[in-house]
């Protein structure tokens, strides 16, 4: 199977990289300094989704500003200690293409975002966060304004996702889609391809764009 594209966006975390052990421990320090019950917390769905979204479906709307500050700032915080690390076929992957033909698109803020790209060697020329768009993840907003920022028509970009609610989103934006099944499994995870990681895909450069093959 191959995948042609213009341009390749890719969300972040657990995608790129793994930052699973680091969320599940400040988020699990935040809800407790909020009073939130592992019940309630249980109920929300926690990953791919801005974390304004996720307070919000927790907190009373008065709480949530500081409570968002809050987040980022374990979060951030958390980076040095181990927080985040590349996962498997990410460096190899990234290092086939141009700078202009790729950007992160994750519903981290910009300074949650570039603290754990830096933290591995990413510099994307191109990064769309929480902090440039109305409307998060699942609303295909994020991916059409990276896109847009690329100057390449949505159907001629590939959408890179770990979560439902990422993927939801570049279908909307219409966008082609390919899940990896580092934090869901494959049953979980509707897309037009579906790997294990990137080290499951090769990148070839082409005047006509890239051309995404399966290895082996």
């Amino acid at each position: 199977m191959k995948i042609h594209a213009h341009a390749l966006l890719f969300d972040n975390d657990g995608t790129l990289v793994s930052s699973l052990a680091s969320v599940d421990r400040c988020w699990a320090r935040w809800a407790t300094e909020y009073g939130i019950t592992a019940e309630e917390f249980a109920r929300v769905e926690l990953h791919g989704r801005p974390a304004a979204e996720i307070a919000a479906d927790l907190l009373p709307a008065d709480l949530v500003p500081q409570a968002v500050a809050r987040i980022e700032d374990l979060e951030v915080d958390d980076v040095p200690n181990g927080g985040v690390h590349l996962l498997p076929g990410t460096r190899a992957f990234l290092d086939a293409l141009p700078a202009e033909r790729w950007a992160v698109v994750t519903s981290a803020t910009r300074r949650l975002a570039e603290a754990r790209l830096d933290a591995v060697g990413i510099l994307p020329k191109t990064l769309v966060a929480a902090d440039d768009v109305t409307r998060g993840k699942p609303d295909p907003e994020p991916y059409l304004l990276a896109a847009r920022a690329l100057g390449v028509d949505p159907a001629d970009c590939v959408v890179f996702e770990d979560a439902p609610a990422g993927l939801t989103a570049g279908r909307a934006a219409g966008m082609t889609t390919v899940a990896l099944t580092t934090t869901h499994q494959a049953h979980e995870l509707q897309a037009d391809l579906v790997v294990e990681n990137l080290s499951a895909l090769s990148a070839l450069v082409t005047e006509q764009g890239v051309e995404i093959s399966l290895r082996g």
